[in-house]
């Protein structure tokens, strides 16, 4: 992988992990389009993942300190219960991540890994679908529940071409939540994990050692995190505000053009 190819997948990166659109999914049709194969794909796409979660620090730090202010409190408040429930919703991925890491990484590497991304992009649009059309209960806090199943959403979303975001954001709106709360908490929800994957990554020497070369990594790491940083400030909004239908009809009209690509 040249340097240029992993700066053009960390822009897509970037741009594409803000909205319900399946980041991973179209970084598959990047590396498709631009011809680019690597052994490691899991671990290329974490290290864009953590990128892009490092800049979603950046933008939501003062919701992030007020946490952790919170956290020290010596009685239980909101920011406890919020920080619970984080931690309940990174089970799910955690045990994925542990358990199909291999089954993933070969799942990246298969040939027909265009006709699974563009499956999963129809998976999106049906759920993005569901949410829009979901009677509105806009209940004002995330119960541990809501919490508990957001969390198994975001683990099925390992799937390539399953948005994490659409799928995570879908079921807390589908369960009664305000969009605004779900979008919050489906992007502070991830951090952890990918922080942490990245973390064992590096403690492993995969990072240094790996195939594709530090150089090409930290480019499309840089790249991920600058992007990242530009459009997630928007792309929060724009998830707010959003008619999550129309997100839908890119997702099928992309995952009916990957499929199609996949046999072509």
């Amino acid at each position: 992988m040249s340097i240029i190819e992993a700066i053009i997948l960390g822009i897509v990166q970037g741009l594409t992990e803000f909205l319900p659109v399946s980041s991973s999914g179209h970084l598959q049709l990047a590396k498709a389009l631009l011809g680019v194969e690597i052994e490691e794909n899991l671990l290329f796409d974490c290290t864009l993942h953590a990128a892009t979660v490092l800049s979603t620090i950046v933008i939501l730090w003062p919701e992030i300190k007020r946490l952790i202010m919170g956290l020290f409190s010596r009685t239980f408040n909101d920011e406890q219960a919020y920080i619970i429930k984080l931690i309940i919703s990174m089970i799910p991925i955690a045990i994925v991540g542990f358990s199909l890491k291999d089954y993933l990484n070969a799942m990246l590497s298969s040939p027909y890994i265009l006709t699974i991304v563009g499956a999963m992009l129809l998976l999106t649009a049906v759920l993005l679908t569901f949410a829009y059309y979901a009677r509105p209960r806009n209940k004002t806090t995330i119960s541990y529940r809501d919490a508990a199943i957001m969390g198994v959403a975001q683990a099925v979303a390992a799937m390539p071409g399953l948005s994490r975001s659409g799928s995570t954001i879908a079921t807390g709106i589908i369960l009664g939540n305000e969009k605004s709360l779900v979008a919050q908490f489906s992007f502070l929800m991830v951090l952890a994990p990918i922080l942490g994957e990245m973390l064992l990554n590096i403690v492993k020497g995969e990072v240094v050692f790996s195939s594709i070369g530090l150089v090409p990594l930290m480019a499309g790491f840089i790249a991920s995190f600058v992007v990242g940083c530009l459009a997630c400030k928007f792309m929060l909004g724009i998830v707010r505000r959003g008619k999550l239908v129309w997100f839908a009809v890119y997702c099928a009209i992309v995952g009916v053009i990957s499929i199609i690509c996949n046999f072509i």
